[in-house]
């Protein structure tokens, strides 16, 4: 058994849904070696990990290799432009918008890490929070952290910890995209302790 990632060029932020049908309509393609220049790059330094479509690159890799294998996809992706497909967590890495702080790096209970995430990720990894992916975190290291666990307990740090619980989903993805934007008024918002 393998996983795989489908990476190719993007000319805008596309959501989960198209992603998913780009990933099935190129898996219906014949393999050759006529990818864009980024594919090829991304593909030149993943040997015998990728297979090239005319407008993609397939990275298969062993189950136990996913999160070291992916992290490194996503770092490449970046580099190259270029947008991924995790068709295991059925989740989508745009190019942008991404966080405001470069450094800022979003962590899953199951082993996701992505340094400057960008903002549709992280909106849709707060939707698979579950006994499989108990957490989800943005972190900026030396500074301050975002965290949210299944229930919706929310913590905060910047000094001390904070602690809140909130009640929906859509207030945990509101609190995500202020910290991610450098915005601030989820604490406002919220009664912590």
């Amino acid at each position: 058994m393998s996983v795989e990632l489908m990476v190719w060029r993007e000319g805008e932020p596309v959501s989960k849904e198209t992603a998913a049908s780009t990933y099935r309509a190129a898996r219906g393609t014949v393999p050759d070696d006529s990818a864009d220049a980024g594919v090829r790059a991304l593909a030149d330094q993943l040997p015998d990990l990728v297979i090239t479509f005319p407008a993609h690159a397939l990275v298969v890799m062993d189950p136990e290799e996913m999160d070291d294998v992916s992290n490194r996809v996503f770092a490449l992706a970046r580099e190259h432009g270029l947008t991924v497909y995790d068709p295991q967590r059925d989740l989508v890495h745009n190019t942008a918008p991404r966080c405001a702080d470069p450094t800022t790096q979003l962590h899953t209970g199951d082993g996701m890490i992505v340094v400057n995430p960008d903002l549709g990720l992280v909106h849709d990894v707060l939707g698979t929070l579950s006994p499989q992916n108990p957490f989800a975190a943005l972190v900026t290291f030396g500074s301050h952290f975002i965290q949210v666990s299944p229930g919706y307990e929310l913590e905060y740090k910047e000094g001390a910890l904070r602690h809140t619980l909130v009640e929906d989903l859509s207030e945990v993805r509101q609190a995500f995209h202020e910290y991610a934007t450098g915005d601030r008024a989820f604490l406002d918002r919220h009664t912590w302790t």
